[in-house]
């Protein structure tokens, strides 16, 4: 059974997190950058070792969700955690926005369509969580969704929070472990992520006018993340809301609760009985046994 990985970072299940309270630095006794990547890569290692295990019994599902504001490290965090992993048992998926088949089906239709399956780790990079994140911050685009009697739009976010809270356990009863990361950059961080984006040519397509405009909104996201977070943050679910402002110590992070997360479920290669053992050792012989 999955049990949420004990974390400082862990967000409470009983509504009470604030995001003003919430760290965006490592604390002060924090391994620094040559240990953080130190310690990564040998929870990568360990990682690669339960993915096999994973994949061979064939039995769970892991899900990954990463929400964050722009230039928090979204892909660069799934890229390093990743790292090394067999891409038979992995896939990755961005969602940004919706086409018109998405728009003709309901706001979890998109990432339905794409969970992982058994023996196998999806990432969203975003996720249904842009239902009530980005759409909440514009409600105006509802009007893509062309929802029929659609009710006022504090009663629309309680009901999808509701929907998704039914959605994720529907899925953790089925063997799909979860595990949410809120990648907390500063205001000021991300600042200078986007100045160094605009400074510097090779970085240059990463950065749009755009961007901006969504900065100037950034009280409006923080009350939407802290709603969203308290209203589906749960044991089979929880969110994480991990300090983003130090790149290694994210990442290490990240690495070390979805380890601890697969390491829990008590993996292990299937076994044979004794009639396919007996199999085995027939199969043997007989390859012996040729010229």
């Amino acid at each position: 059974m999955f049990a949420a990985p004990p974390s400082p970072y862990l967000v409470p299940f009983d509504g009470s997190f604030r995001v003003d309270d919430a760290p965006t630095a490592p604390p002060e006794d924090a391994p620094d950058r040559k240990r953080c990547e130190k310690k990564l890569e040998k929870t990568v290692k360990e990682l690669r070792r339960l993915q096999r295990k994973l994949y061979a019994q064939d039995q769970y599902a892991l899900l990954l969700v990463f929400q964050a504001m722009d230039a928090a490290g979204k892909d660069s965090t799934i890229r390093a955690v990743m790292t090394g992993i067999n891409p038979a048992g992995c896939q990755v998926y961005s969602f940004k926005r919706p086409s018109t088949e998405e728009y003709d089906h309901d706001f979890l239709w998109r990432t339905a369509v794409r969970l992982p399956e058994r023996g196998r780790i999806g990432i969203f990079n975003r996720s249904y969580y842009e239902s009530v994140l980005v759409v909440r911050v514009h409600p105006e685009f509802l009007r893509a969704e062309r929802i029929p009697d659609a009710p006022p739009l504090e009663r629309l976010w309680r009901e999808r929070y509701e929907s998704i809270a039914d959605h994720e356990k529907h899925l953790a009863r089925n063997g799909t472990v979860i595990l949410k990361f809120f990648l907390n950059v500063s205001r000021e961080e991300q600042k200078r992520r986007f100045l160094s984006r605009i400074d510097e040519p090779d970085k240059n397509w990463k950065f749009s006018r755009h961007d901006l405009e969504e900065r100037a909104l950034w009280p409006r996201y923080m009350e939407a993340y802290e709603d969203a977070l308290n209203a589906t943050s749960r044991p089979h679910a929880p969110w994480y809301a991990i300090p983003a402002d130090d790149k290694p110590f994210m990442r290490l992070t990240v690495a070390r609760l979805v380890a601890d997360a697969l390491d829990g479920l008590g993996l292990a290669y299937p076994t044979l009985d004794p009639e396919e053992q007996a199999r085995l050792g027939e199969c043997r012989a007989r390859l012996l046994a040729e010229e």
